[in-house]
């Protein structure tokens, strides 16, 4: 699989989401997450990202077990900083009303994008993953801590990065306009886009076009929009960016399925290569939680579509009107 830069790490052009093996929404035992991880690995995918969020921990310590025994310069890690575990004083026996995690609430997150946090954070992630280096950190989702972000946060981690200690530093949110901030002040390497660059959602090119210009790398996370996109047929009730679709983004979601019918490809196929399609993408990244789940997402990511069919979607997108294009 094709292996790109970011900083002085590298991404395959498809990344492994590890915040189902986490339990994200339900739980999974860990030989269905040690499986999936397989599975990506034998289908090529040598770029794994997690965070601390994650399961409350859980997804960094599965994905450093299944790595374990793999030579550590054979893939890339990346995981974030922003959200320190802690003890949970007043637990509930489930992190799923709080998180959105399948696993026990006996930690709790606290936000921190001081230094001291940055430097914990990275600690507690290497024990976890059981590993020497990380060799990508992002901010997680720095949303209401913005300016600090910028100068402190990324600094620490400029300067983590200067020393050798990480390969590659940036920060990975769901929206763009903090991130076209982020990357016209400071010098980050990367920026993960979450459900913002996609065939259904297109508000992110505004930050691709900035990135491209100063050689920032793009991770595209969520390329199925929080489902909408995953099927060959989008159905009633299909969720778009973590809520249920309204009519005019399902309709237009039909309407792409409609378009990849004619071309005999299904729609999780175009939507796995879409984004990847921009020079300023390095990687696309999509959630795992199956071997299953792992071999479409390589099958989509590595097989070849037709250029009649990208023209037809261009064509449908530039004929939606324009309060609906970037949805």
């Amino acid at each position: 699989m094709q292996q790109n830069p970011v900083g002085r790490a590298t991404v395959t052009a498809l990344g492994f989401g590890a915040a189902p093996i986490g339990n994200l929404y339900r739980s999974i035992d860990d030989e269905t997450a040690y499986a999936a991880i397989a599975a990506a690995w034998d289908g090529g995918v040598r770029y794994f990202d997690t965070a601390p969020h994650y399961g409350l921990g859980l997804s960094e310590r599965r994905l450093g077990a299944a790595l374990a025994g793999r030579p550590r310069s054979d893939y890339t890690i990346s995981t974030k900083v922003g959200r320190l575990l802690v003890p949970n004083t007043a637990p509930t026996g489930s992190d799923l009303s709080s998180g959105g995690f399948a696993v026990p609430d006996d930690l709790t997150r606290v936000l921190d994008y001081t230094r001291d946090g940055v430097l914990r954070s990275l600690e507690a992630s290497l024990t976890r993953l059981g590993t020497d280096r990380i060799d990508i950190v992002y901010v997680h989702d720095p949303d209401d801590h913005l300016d600090q972000a910028i100068n402190e946060t990324i600094p620490a981690l400029i300067e983590l990065r200067d020393q050798g200690v990480v390969g590659a530093v940036g920060a990975g949110m769901n929206f763009t306009a903090p991130l076209l901030r982020i990357v016209t002040e400071t010098d980050v390497d990367v920026v993960m886009l979450a459900g913002r660059w996609t065939l259904a959602d297109r508000s992110g090119a505004p930050l691709l076009t900035a990135c491209a210009e100063r050689g920032v790398a793009v991770v595209a996370a969520a390329p199925f929009n929080s489902g909408l996109l995953a099927s060959p047929h989008p159905a009633d009730g299909a969720y778009f960016n973590y809520g249920p679709a309204s009519p005019d983004v399902l309709g237009h979601a039909r309407d792409l399925a409609a378009v990849c019918d004619r071309h005999g490809v299904e729609l999780p196929h175009a939507a796995m290569q879409f984004p990847g399609r921009h020079p300023a993408v390095a990687s696309v990244v999509a959630g795992m939680r199956t071997a299953t789940q792992a071999e479409g997402n390589v099958r989509w990511a590595t097989g070849g579509l037709p250029d009649e069919l990208w023209a037809a979607l261009e064509s449908l997108d530039a004929g939606r009107p324009a309060s609906l294009r970037e949805a």
